[in-house]
């Protein structure tokens, strides 16, 4: 039996993006001839870039991040909706952290609303409504992405050729889970990050989709249609509620949350 050609491009496809990870090298785009040209596509070849890493690195999936939740990065990569990658556990740091910074071509940061999942939620027919993601929730979770992508200009390639590249996600680190969070406005909830003890940046949870749990509603969403489900122990890094910053090695990083905690890592 032949096999199938759309499985031989995303396998291609998947290796190039792997071996360029592996490697911690870059390059400008997916060569034309195996190159995910709509989101399923990407999607196809994110889930086997997903399985390279963790047959590489060990460890397991532990949930996901979600991308483009802005309307000035949607605009950007011509994508009206946010796009997700996989949370690794061989990428995930607790804080305080310590990376090295050769481990990373990019180290770009972003501050963002985690959630932890206290139930499933499997796919089903019908959407599932704000209210029912919101109680499906256990805590959130001050957390940082380090951005990464394999492309020399992220901006160029498209959107599914980031979903392929595991939707640009190099490491996460985070902090305590905070149990209490129903009674905050996580709209309004201010965010601070500070480098080498100085305030950077600061923002609030309405830069995620106007609220972080938008954005965990459109995850549990998207991921129903393709089959998949949300379940009880996920984490979800929502997306980023400052602007990025590029960090430099020997940088200390914080994101503080306010009552909801703090997470710190350091560059070496």
């Amino acid at each position: 039996m032949n096999e199938d050609p759309l499985e031989r491009k995303s396998a291609a496809a998947a290796e190039f993006i792997s071996t360029l990870r592996f490697e911690h090298s870059r390059e400008d785009e997916i060569p034309e001839i195996f190159r995910p040209h709509d989101l399923d596509a990407g999607y196809r070849v994110q889930e086997q870039v997903v399985n390279r890493l963790l047959s590489r690195y060990g460890g397991r999936r532990v949930g996901y991040k979600v991308a483009c939740t802005n309307r000035l990065a949607q605009e950007l990569l011509h994508i009206p909706t946010p796009f997700y990658g996989c949370l690794l556990s061989a990428f995930v740091f607790t804080s305080p952290a310590r990376l090295s910074s050769a481990e990373f071509t990019m180290r770009l940061i972003e501050s963002e609303f985690a959630f932890e999942m206290a139930t499933d939620l499997p796919p089903k027919s019908q959407p599932y409504s704000l209210q029912e993601v919101s109680a499906a929730v256990a805590a959130v979770i001050p957390a940082i992405e380090i951005v990464e992508t394999r492309f020399t200009d992220w901006t160029t390639v498209g959107a599914p050729s980031l979903i392929a590249d595991n939707g640009c996600n190099g490491a996460w680190a985070r902090g305590d889970a905070f149990h209490d969070w129903k009674p905050l406005d996580l709209a309004a909830h201010e965010v601070t990050l500070r480098v080498n003890g100085k305030s950077r940046l600061k923002g609030r949870g309405s830069a995620v989709l106007d609220h972080p749990l938008n954005s965990l509603n459109w995850l549990a969403n998207a991921l129903s249609v393709q089959g998949k489900a949300l379940r009880k122990g996920d984490l979800v890094s929502t997306g980023v509620c400052t602007d990025v910053y590029y960090a430099n090695p020997d940088d200390e990083i914080v994101a503080d949350f306010g009552k909801i905690g703090s997470v710190r890592l350091t560059f070496f």
